[in-house]
């Protein structure tokens, strides 16, 4: 476990140890249900990080041209490459660094897809993205599948025939969710996509499979998929962020001041939940702290966590502890890895949190400090 007392504040720390447990266990996914499983960037993209990732994955999927280089010059891989919107001007860059392109549109299919079969360095694998008009995510901000969705097409508009060229379809439609939500989306997608599956070669069916957090029914996955494989003769993608990285870091952070109004306690942190912890006021949720009640507990001290921007709403609350809480007081919050470190902004030019590796073996190994230069650059 993370010696919590030799990290400095504020910090983002990788425990690697844990890490691995969870490449471990996809690895054992990827080999029991024969699908080939990548990581998606979007959620961890620390690449200080990949010489582990490497050990157990050398692929990975991306959403920008930045992605896709990163895929390319960091995890030492041609990346499978999907985004809303390509656009000239990136796109040969794009296609230099994928071995897939996915298009989430006809007209971008149509567009660029004479590019990609006129390149030479290497074969890109086409593939279309289309959306099963069913998800099991209710917060809108999340679901691909929200009415009206930008994301991908519905059966209805696609042709009978894909155009030759065309090697894959991808869907994506979960979240943080369970293998029986993939249930019923597969459900949702053979019903609508039967005739065009069977022209394919390949599917990827997204991200958001969260196969690493206790109590996810793996067994289902991968009975799930080798079906699937076996039904229709194609071969199976899975890109999961989230998972890979689920439950193996902290934010380590400080207690500056203490204020009360209204017979409300805020202990206001060195952090900021608009600017490093964008998804607990996104989604929203209520993150876990090491050592604190998760709801409040009457007669104990009780405290809202206040962030150290200027945004008003920038707080979430209240936890209770078993001691008053001082200033200078650390203040850890568990699963901050995924999805945490890649949304973090500069807003306010508040500091930024370091970033750190541990492992029981080695100890602490800061990667990265953040300073004054990186806030100027970044404002250019």
């Amino acid at each position: 476990m993370i010696e919590i007392e030799k990290v400095p504040s504020p910090c983002y720390v990788l425990d690697a140890d844990l890490l691995r447990e969870n490449l471990r266990l996809i690895a054992d996914v990827r080999r029991r249900s024969g699908a080939e499983i990548i990581l998606a960037f979007k959620a961890f993209a620390m690449w200080s990080a990949f010489p582990i990732i490497r050990e157990y994955f050398g692929k990975s999927t991306a959403s920008s041209l930045c992605e896709a280089r990163l895929a390319y010059e960091e995890l030492g891989s041609l990346a499978h490459t999907y985004s809303p919107a390509y656009t000239d001007r990136e796109f040969d860059t794009i296609a230099a660094c994928s071995s897939h392109i996915t298009f989430n549109s006809l007209t971008q299919l149509e567009h660029f897809a004479p590019k990609v079969l006129q390149y030479d360095d290497h074969k890109i694998s086409i593939g279309l993205r289309v959306n099963p008009e069913y998800s099991e995510v209710e917060t809108d901000l999340y679901n691909p599948c929200a009415p009206g969705s930008r994301l991908g097409v519905v059966a209805s508009q696609l042709p009978a025939k894909l155009p030759e060229y065309v090697e894959g379809l991808h869907f994506h439609t979960l979240c943080e969710s369970d293998s029986t939500d993939l249930e019923k989306t597969l459900a949702a997608f053979e019903s609508r996509f039967a005739q065009w599956i069977l022209q394919v070669k390949w599917v990827n069916m997204g991200g958001g499979h969260l196969m690493t957090r206790k109590g996810y029914n793996v067994d289902l996955l991968v009975d799930l998929i080798s079906r699937f494989c076996e039904r229709w003769k194609v071969d199976v993608i899975l890109e999961p962020g989230s998972a890979f990285a689920w439950d193996t870091g902290v934010l380590v952070a400080s207690v500056v001041d203490i204020v009360e109004n209204g017979g409300i306690k805020t202990a206001i942190l060195n952090v900021s939940f608009a600017c490093h912890m964008p998804d607990c006021l996104e989604m929203p949720y209520k993150p876990r702290i090491r050592g604190a009640h998760f709801d409040p507990v009457e007669g104990l001290p009780t405290y809202r966590m206040g962030g150290n921007s200027c945004l008003s709403g920038d707080y979430v609350g209240d936890w209770s502890f078993d001691q008053p809480l001082k200033i200078g007081d650390r203040i850890v919050f568990e699963d901050m890895i995924h999805y945490t470190t890649v949304k973090t902004t500069m807003f306010n030019g508040v500091s930024h949190p370091s970033m750190a590796i541990w492992d029981a073996k080695h100890g602490l190994r800061v990667v990265r400090e953040f300073g004054y230069e990186d806030y100027k650059r970044r404002m250019s």
